[in-house]
């Protein structure tokens, strides 16, 4: 997995290529102090990963993104503010990981954006019965849409989660909302849809599944509400 780091402090940069270099397979192909430089290069030099700090001058890490969209470039934020967040997440960003970044945190985001490279070379195609039918090399088998706990938007895939993985298909989430069994599943914001039957518990400004927080947009509450019978 070819990665690149793009920040403005020094000693940040030169913490994630060490932490890169403790991960087998994962090689940092070159470090930009600048967004822009970081942009022009890429148009040439496509890579798997970014890591990609918020706050820079000239062109924030949130411009930056969203400049690449489209591309299949993943992205993990990492900064030192918090507050950010909830717009990174909108962006369909794999992680976001708050500084002073920790061995384990670096470990887990980089295999999540791991995850979603490999589910990549499979194809998923969605049906209208009960089944998605995911094809990997010459082998095609069912994953039962019972067992999705959850779907999520990112650039131009949709990752459809289960317990025990992740696939992700080429497509729009507007697709996998109409074909989505609606009796099952519910959009709670432009980038989740839900099954009703995995939530966990709500909560302010979201739901909880599978230990997972997913924002609850406000133009989705009052349906979620009515579906979950909250007075």
């Amino acid at each position: 997995m070819k990665a690149l780091i793009v920040d403005d402090n020094d000693i940040a940069r030169t913490t994630l290529s060490h932490l890169a270099k403790q991960i087998p397979n994962l090689t940092i192909v070159n470090e930009f102090s600048n967004a822009i430089e970081a942009y022009n290069y890429l148009q040439t030099h496509p890579v798997d990963l970014i890591f990609l700090d918020i706050e820079m001058p000239e062109m924030t890490g949130i411009e930056l993104t969203k400049n690449l969209s489209g591309k299949e470039t993943i992205i993990i934020f990492t900064t030192s503010n918090k507050e950010y967040a909830l717009e990174a997440f909108e962006l369909n960003i794999a992680d976001y990981l708050l500084k002073p970044v920790m061995p384990a945190r670096f470990l887990q985001a980089v295999s999540k954006a791991q995850a979603i490279l490999e589910s990549r070379k499979e194809n998923v195609e969605i049906t209208k019965d009960e089944f998605l039918f995911v094809r990997d090399s010459n082998i095609t088998r069912r994953l039962k849409l019972d067992d999705i706990l959850y779907a999520e938007a990112m650039g131009d895939y949709v990752k459809f989660y289960t317990r025990e993985k992740m696939f992700a298909i080429h497509g729009k989430m507007k697709t996998a909302e109409e074909r989505l069994p609606k009796d099952h599943f519910i959009r709670v914001h432009r980038s989740y849809i839900v099954s009703v039957g995995k939530i966990d518990t709500l909560q302010d400004g979201g739901i909880m599944i599978n230990g997972k927080f997913i924002p609850v947009a406000d133009a989705y509450r009052k349906a979620l509400n009515t579906r979950m019978n909250v007075f």
